[in-house]
């Protein structure tokens, strides 16, 4: 009913009418400031944020105000990679979840498309993103909605920032699951950063018998073999064509269209190759090779249904997130967050801690 107000069942602790949040007014201006604390409505929890990672597509908006055809068009709070406690409920919500501990899915589709109805529903036209102009914020701040559907409890096992961090371990497992990978294949992960380091534990906890790593970056190489690359290689010093490894599946986490090019001409016959990482020029692919060779090719697009997967992956050690972050900052260092990986070449996953 319009001007009712909305029923909210709140947590032992009372919740603040403010918050404050790391808002982006314009390419390379962020601010803390102090905002208005949402209010859930139907179906929707309100989290106390505890640990949020930062992404690529953040220092995108971050530093061009858009990425891909969506460009700023107003305030936005940037984060999509959050974790935190469940501390009040909107009307309807089904089950008993305050003071629950619990990882964001941090997109909300609608539902009743054909993708949704198919259980596609990453692809949903109507989907509600964290930290998407003209669709929801994002979670660098100290509270966040969420919808119930889409909140995860996680075991005392796992920690915060790795609960942070299985949307990116969502990403590999759902570039796995397009690339089919089964026991006895052999796995070339181009680029080692975030997303190449939890594809390649995937890709070995899906049973893949070699996983070889390529970067420029001697640390993340060093970290890849770290966390179970058979072998890596720095392709600013060897080539990869000079390795003479021979992949059945490629997973493409760099976006780097040179990269692209060459790892597709490894590929063996009847190969499959997926195409992760967020490339922002044209690629010209070997088409010789991808028809002669009966190559599959395939994009893919965030993740559907990953995110029990994920939490067995975390909390069984399978899938190592903790190691994966090297640097924390509270919200007054949003900005030092999204330049990390530009200033330290050390530099793997920046993590916001919003109660810092």
């Amino acid at each position: 009913m319009t001007g009712a107000t909305p029923q909210v069942t709140a947590g032992p602790g009372p919740v603040p009418a403010t918050m404050r949040a790391a808002v982006q007014r314009g390419p390379r201006r962020i601010a803390v400031e102090e905002v208005p604390v949402p209010v859930p409505g139907p179906g929707q929890l309100l989290v106390r944020v505890l640990a949020v990672g930062t992404c690529g597509s953040d220092v995108h908006f971050y530093e061009e105000g858009r990425l891909g055809g969506r460009a700023l068009d107003g305030p936005l709070i940037l984060g999509h990679e959050p974790c935190g406690v469940v501390v009040a409920a909107g009307e309807g919500v089904g089950r008993q979840v305050l003071g629950e501990r619990v990882s964001i899915e941090p997109g909300t589709p609608c539902g009743r498309c054909s993708q949704c109805r198919t259980g596609r529903y990453n692809l949903c036209p109507a989907m509600h993103f964290y930290a998407v102009p003209g669709q929801a914020d994002g979670a660098f701040a100290q509270y966040a909605l969420a919808h119930e559907d889409f909140v995860h409890p996680v075991p005392d096992t796992v920690s915060d920032e790795a609960a942070a961090l299985l949307e990116p371990l969502s990403v590999g497992i759902w570039a796995c699951r397009k690339a089919r990978i089964q026991p006895g294949d052999r796995v070339l992960v181009t680029g080692a950063g975030p997303i190449g380091l939890v594809a390649l534990q995937t890709a070995r906890a899906f049973g893949a018998r070699e996983v070889v790593v390529t970067d420029v970056n001697p640390h993340r190489l060093a970290l890849a073999a770290e966390l179970g690359a058979t072998a890596v290689v720095d392709v600013a010093r060897h080539p990869l064509s000079g390795t003479g490894f021979e992949p059945s599946v490629l997973l493409e986490c760099s976006g780097f269209a040179p990269a692209i090019a060459d790892a597709v001409r490894q590929v063996a016959r009847a190969g499959r190759i997926v195409l992760v990482g967020m490339g922002s020029e044209e690629v010209t692919l070997p088409l010789a090779r991808l028809q002669d060779y009966e190559l599959e090719l395939t994009g893919t697009f965030r993740y559907a249904h990953t995110w029990p997967a994920a939490l067995a992956l975390a909390a069984s050690g399978e899938v190592g997130l903790d190691r994966l972050v090297t640097h924390r900052y509270g919200l007054d260092d949003v900005e030092l967050a999204l330049t990390a990986g530009a200033r330290e070449a050390t530099a793997v996953k920046a993590v916001v801690l919003p109660q810092q």
